[in-house]
């Protein structure tokens, strides 16, 4: 057993170290949000669909892009808009009349990597096509079922619902994306370098550094990563605690309208699994989990009308949580 271990460990610091490498390949394009790449590649390493929010011009379809370009994987972007039908995204029935019959004409989702940009402008039919695919890793076009690609990994930009033109996504959609990351405008040394490193420049060039199969392993072995019983129930008790927070003696019943989904609990251990893999452990710590709690519960715990009167956000009521709870 011991000898098993130690083989695991030495497979994820060999694996581990590529994937580190593909986040500083990623930095020679995108200046700062090392948060957004390093949560972009915990999503690539559990099979978890990722939702980015930020103003426009923040990297977030750039940084995905690059990130793409830095695996040898198939990859599609498509722009979401009011008018994008079901079929520009899943395909649709062609019919050959010099045959008299009908074939499938694929879409832009049979790929490895799907940038949704502005996902939260596309309307209800679009999204619901786009659910089946994010859920069962499927699509049904006409009366046949299509099996997607593996990896597929929908990676998702969406501006600040109170822009113009955009609209909340159907709370269904919004639970099967295992994170939902905030993203903020850089620094002001950031801005400058960002400023002299593309003056002049179109784009940026990068090296291809991990394959797709290279990908299905290390998520094998992010899976083979230790995490203890004590660090398991209090998993369970964050996310518990935000369906019931008074048995956790915390006074939030006015401000909790819906908590976390069971989704939360198993993305949860996948992805602080995942951080600990990149960090070169095969172990998972406390901190792991407390750093990658907001990112998975932000958009599950959907607060009452007091909390929003109150000017309250969902990270704020993770964050009592966190602070409340014993850690092990």
């Amino acid at each position: 057993m011991a000898i098993a271990r130690e083989e695991v460990s030495a497979k994820i610091r060999e694996e581990g170290a590529l994937f580190r490498d593909l986040r500083e390949e990623v930095g020679r394009a995108i200046v700062g949000q090392r948060y957004m790449v390093e949560r972009l590649l915990v999503g690539m390493l559990t099979g978890g669909h990722v939702l980015i929010e930020g103003v426009p011009g923040l990297a977030k379809t750039l940084t995905i892009n690059t990130l793409a370009r830095a695996v040898d994987a198939a990859f599609q972007r498509i722009q979401f808009t009011p008018d994008l039908l079901p079929a520009d995204l899943i395909g649709t029935m062609i019919y050959d009349p010099k045959k008299s019959e009908f074939f499938t004409r694929k879409g832009p989702i049979f790929t490895n990597f799907l940038l949704a940009d502005e996902i939260n402008r596309a309307p209800a039919k679009v999204q619901s096509a786009l659910l089946e695919a994010m859920q069962e890793k499927q699509v049904t076009i006409g009366t046949e079922t299509h099996v997607l690609d593996d990896p597929f990994l929908v990676l998702a930009t969406q501006n600040p619902i109170e822009q113009e033109g955009t609209y909340p996504l159907p709370e269904a959609q919004v639970d099967r994306f295992m994170m939902k990351l905030r993203v903020d405008y850089p620094e002001k040394d950031e801005e400058r370098e960002i400023m002299d490193r593309w003056a002049g420049v179109d784009r940026i060039e990068v090296n291809r550094v991990a394959s797709v199969e290279a990908l299905r392993s290390a998520r094998e072995t992010v899976r083979s990563i230790r995490i203890d019983d004590n660090l398991k129930n209090y998993m369970v008790d964050i996310v518990h605690a935000t369906r019931t927070p008074a048995d956790y003696g915390l006074d939030l019943k006015d401000l909790i309208a819906y908590g976390a989904s069971p989704r939360a609990t198993l993305w949860l251990n996948l992805g602080a699994r995942a951080l600990a893999f990149l960090d070169g452990r095969d172990f998972v710590t406390a901190d792991d989990i407390k750093e990658l709690c907001p990112d998975v519960l932000r958009h599950r715990v959907l607060l009452t009308y007091e909390a929003e009167a109150e000017e309250l956000t969902s990270d704020q009521i993770v964050r009592r949580i966190l602070d409340h709870l014993d850690v092990p």
